[in-house]
């Protein structure tokens, strides 16, 4: 299987690149996608759960009855 690798990246580099390629940068592209997304979640959502949060308990704990 090697040798017939070898021996499309010699006859036909365009082709070979193709199927080699395609795969290898999908993979980058999921992995950037991976990491935008974490980097979204820890960084905008995370932040406005939490002060959305502390919102609600903070105004609940004024608002009830001591």
């Amino acid at each position: 299987m090697i040798a017939s690798l070898l021996r499309l990246f010699a006859l036909r580099p365009l082709l070979g690149a193709a199927i080699m390629g395609i795969p290898v940068l999908l993979l980058i592209a999921l992995g950037l996608a991976v990491v935008w997304l974490f980097k979204f979640v820890l960084y905008v959502v995370l932040p406005i759960s939490l002060a959305i949060w502390l919102f609600r308990k903070l105004s609940r704990s004024s608002s009830a009855p001591a």
